[in-house]
């Protein structure tokens, strides 16, 4: 076409991977806030579940990390569909000393299924963290090697996962 420049076949790649990426950026950009039922941290959990926040990765799984609503909710979202960490959260029902305990970097988790993922609690600490994993990360458990350092430095243990 004259008056056009010509482009070779490498310029039309590069072309074409710099609008996939703005439109990558820009559906990031417009993501919703992911709607978390926050939890009550009791006193002395709270300034745990504060370090636990600050602590975080960014990423989680090759997920990034999402916006929560509400913002001041003790917990964090990553990736569509999300994975939700809450902290402060009730001790589970079915946790029993009994219950299957597994260790992942020095944290134990008690694992229990739902419809839609697993649900992993810690166990043997001061605060309770649950971690919501929908059934499209496979495997679910993945997502706690991310995540276990972060709880091990911020949250105090009781007694470790047998």
């Amino acid at each position: 076409m004259p008056g056009r420049p010509h482009l070779s076949s490498e310029g039309r790649r590069v072309r074409i991977l710099a609008g996939a990426t703005g439109v990558v950026l820009f559906a990031a950009c417009g993501a919703s806030p992911v709607s978390i039922s926050a939890p009550a941290p009791r006193d002395g959990q709270r300034v745990q579940c504060r370090h636990l926040l600050d602590a975080l990765p960014s990423t989680v799984d090759e997920q990034h990390r999402r916006d929560i609503s509400p913002s001041t909710a003790p917990a964090a979202a990553w990736g569509e569909p999300a994975i939700v960490l809450r902290c402060g959260v009730p001790r589970p029902g079915g946790l029993t000393a009994q219950s299957a305990c597994y260790g992942v970097n020095g944290v134990g988790w008690y694992a229990s299924q739902r419809t839609d993922g697993i649900v992993f609690t810690t166990v043997g600490r001061a605060v309770y963290v649950e971690v919501t994993v929908p059934h499209s990360y496979n495997p679910e458990a993945d997502v706690l090697t991310d995540l276990s350092s972060a709880v091990k430095s911020s949250t105090r243990e009781l007694r470790p996962c047998v």
